[in-house]
């Protein structure tokens, strides 16, 4: 009964064997035998390493988030604009500004080659930092004069700095400040005329509102005057400024893997005074990782546009680095996942399986036709 049972099931072997000794081995089967195999440990190689990596997928939400903060990662050289020139202001639709941002920014002066002058360090542009030498033996009760710009809240001005700012208060331009004691003193006037021919690094973080908004690279100190932005140019004697700058990195947030900044290394030579502005695209983004850590940050796009403010030709603005920032309202969900085994192993038992299938059609047509080949020159027929 059983040997029955085995008989009608060998029935059904798909796989029939033949003896040994009818089986014919060929220098071609060995050659086609041995590419083959080379091939499907390749295929295989190549399979194991895309399972291996993370597959990311990503879906999109209405952002519902509310009042959060938002930190901007930058670095930038301006070959041809000196530190103390220089500043850089935060403003949003939501009233908030920040002018001549010194927090978390720093600044190293740069030489006419581009190598670092001094190490660097975090400064307030053209200030000098209250306590130096200079100021050391001064009577701390002392009231100094502003040069006719006093106001009932601020009647002495102990620095330069308090008579810029008077000065700014009353709406007048402070055209030099050779003839100021105070700067003077503190060597404002002699460290704006060492400095005219260097350029300035700039690197650090802001931390600003999560709405739109902009930020900007642009010469002279800041200052709002009845609710309008302006920058003081007469201090710096009528100069003409060469905005050519480059963007080292400016990112939105934490890196995460996969992540491109449009503007990462991207560099702009100026032709005259120059006006850049960068609108951003901010899409806030969410990344999970493959082990629950999750990173709040953000990608953007940007598109440039520049023209001139040469005064002397009729343009208008103030020239400068301009980056205008507009936030999506769609956040964009990434989260890895392991690729799935059963796919891996579906693709292996496929390359193992075609690849012996093609080989052994390959084999067999080499096979039949040399034989072929054999015969007609046995016969005769060949030549």
């Amino acid at each position: 009964m059983a040997n029955d049972f085995m008989a009608r099931l060998r029935r059904f072997d798909a796989y029939p064997k033949t003896m040994e000794d009818f089986r014919v081995k060929t220098f071609s089967g060995a050659a086609v035998t041995v590419v083959a195999g080379v091939l499907m440990v390749w295929l295989f190689l190549a399979e194991l390493s895309y399972y291996m990596t993370v597959e990311v997928q990503p879906e999109l939400f209405v952002d519902t988030s509310r009042n959060q903060r938002m930190r901007i990662n930058l670095d930038v050289d301006f070959p041809y604009m000196p530190c103390s020139y220089l500043s850089i202001d935060v403003m949003d639709v939501s009233g908030e500004q920040q002018m001549d941002v010194h927090h978390n920014l720093f600044k190293q002066r740069l030489d006419k080659f581009g190598n670092p002058v001094e190490e660097k360090t975090k400064e307030e542009l053209a200030r000098a930092k209250p306590g130096t030498n200079a100021t050391l033996n001064l009577d701390p009760n002392r009231c100094e004069s502003c040069y006719g710009a006093e106001t009932p809240e601020l009647k002495c001005c102990n620095s330069c700095a308090d008579v810029q700012e008077a000065y700014r208060k009353k709406g007048w331009a402070l055209s030099s400040t050779k003839n100021i004691e105070q700067c003077d003193r503190e060597g404002v006037t002699d460290a704006l005329e060492a400095q005219k021919d260097e350029g300035c690094s700039m690197h650090g973080y802001l931390m600003v509102n999560k709405v739109a908004g902009n930020f900007h690279f642009a010469p002279g100190r800041s200052f709002s005057q009845h609710n309008i932005h302006v920058h003081d140019l007469q201090s710096l004697g009528g100069r003409k400024f060469n905005i050519t700058h480059r963007f080292k990195h400016l990112s939105f947030g934490d890196e995460y893997p996969g992540l491109v900044n449009p503007l990462d290394n991207h560099e702009e030579v100026a032709d005259g005074q120059s006006m850049y502005q960068y609108f951003v695209k901010v899409v806030p983004t969410r990344y999970r990782k493959l082990y629950g850590n999750l990173v709040e940050t953000n990608q953007y796009s940007v598109t440039r546009h520049v023209r001139g403010v040469d005064a002397s030709k009729g343009e208008h603005g103030l020239p400068g680095v301009f980056v205008m920032i507009e936030i999506s309202p769609i956040v964009v969900h990434l989260t890895e996942q392991q690729r799935s085994f059963m796919h891996f192993l579906t693709s292996v038992c496929a390359i193992i399986g075609g690849i012996f299938t093609v080989a052994g059609m390959i084999d067999g047509a080499i096979y039949h036709g040399e034989r072929v080949l054999r015969e007609k020159n046995e016969l005769g027929k060949l030549g």
